[in-house]
């Protein structure tokens, strides 16, 4: 941009850094993609094997060893944790859109207590074969949300929305209150630790299998969800408001919904439960590009990826043994929302 004369040198400045930032936010979207795609490929040469905390491309090509465990164990685990942010952080905010509460999260609607019970049930009395759990994970995920939708219908007062909030939050107190009682009744020595590192969430155990487990759910949930961003501007108005503009508010945000707590259901019962990355990362994005669905759902979608894989790659390298992916975007999580609480752009109405 090129500044005319007569201005300050003050305001000259002021004139650069706006045009400088108005580019970046035109090709944020861009910029975001490609900083995924470098994500993907740094996380696959972190670790502790060949070398300490870094491998060497070339050493690839040398050590057989080393290229099969990136090959085998690494890159389905990338893969896995790209998906798992991208999912979570994209559906979380269409989710909060849609109830019209930025506290909202991916597993507000009984899923990922939902998935926590059945992977317990699954620990307990079914086997621990991952694909075992994975499915019963999934199935009672499914009925967290099958369980919130029959429950709103049959409430007496307030608004649809209003009604699945409530909802939910029952739901998800009786699916933890199942939890508890499986853990009282694990075996301390062999059925517990399983299921605390489950609830703690990670990717340690993924495989090609778990990879293409997720796939038929998570991909065309997210195109549902990506598809759909030009109407969550309509949907995320009152039923009179975005029936009067052309769209049909109950079917539509049922679609939605579905498309995205399926996703949540699928990526939850591989991962187990990771907090955070829903509730906080839709709000990083809409802070870089406004309100607007149509831009702040594909930011959110490539910032959970990025934040996942981060938090991922720090899990294996910070520790001797692994620190599970829940911790790290928990602790991270909640560094980012005081940050955002503590900013000055913020101001409360006294």
């Amino acid at each position: 941009m090129t500044v005319p004369q007569g201005y300050s040198a003050a305001t000259r400045l002021a004139l650069r850094r706006e045009s400088v930032s108005g580019l970046l936010r035109r090709h944020l979207l861009l910029i975001l993609g490609l900083a995924c795609l470098v994500a993907v490929g740094v996380s696959l040469l972190v670790g502790r094997y060949p070398a300490s905390l870094w491998t060497s491309p070339g050493v690839l090509r040398e050590d057989e060893l080393a290229r099969q465990l990136v090959l085998n164990l690494r890159l389905p685990r990338v893969l896995t944790a790209c998906l798992l942010g991208m999912t979570l952080a994209a559906c979380g905010a269409v989710l909060q859109m849609i109830f019209r509460n930025p506290l909202v999260e991916p597993g507000f609607l009984g899923v990922s207590q939902g998935a926590a019970f059945g992977a317990g049930l699954s620990i307990l009395y079914l086997g621990s074969a991952p694909l075992l759990i994975e499915g019963t994970a999934t199935i009672f995920a499914c009925l967290g949300l099958t369980v919130s939708y029959l429950v709103a219908r049959r409430v007496r007062y307030g608004g649809w929305i209003l009604r699945l909030v409530l909802s939910g939050i029952a739901v998800s107190a009786l699916f933890s209150s199942g939890v508890g009682v499986l853990k009282y009744l694990a075996d301390p020595l062999t059925q517990l630790p399983d299921l605390v590192l489950w609830m703690l969430g990670g990717l340690w155990g993924v495989t090609w299998a778990d990879f293409l487990y997720i796939l038929p759910l998570v991909i065309p949930g997210l195109v549902v969800v990506i598809l759909m961003r030009w109407r969550l501007n309509l949907l995320s108005l009152d039923d009179e408001t975005s029936f009067s503009l052309g769209a049909a508010p109950g079917r539509e945000r049922t679609l939605v919904l579905v498309a995205a707590v399926a996703a949540t259901a699928s990526v939850v019962s591989v991962a187990g439960v990771v907090g955070w990355i829903g509730l906080i990362i839709p709000h990083v994005a809409r802070r870089l590009t406004g309100a607007d669905a149509q831009r702040a759902v594909p930011a959110s979608l490539l910032l959970g990826g990025l934040f996942a894989l981060m938090c991922d790659a720090l899990s294996r390298i910070l520790l001797a043994g692994e620190v599970p992916l829940g911790i790290l975007t928990s602790f991270f999580g909640a560094l980012l929302f005081i940050f955002m609480m503590l900013s000055r752009s913020i101001r409360v109405q006294r």
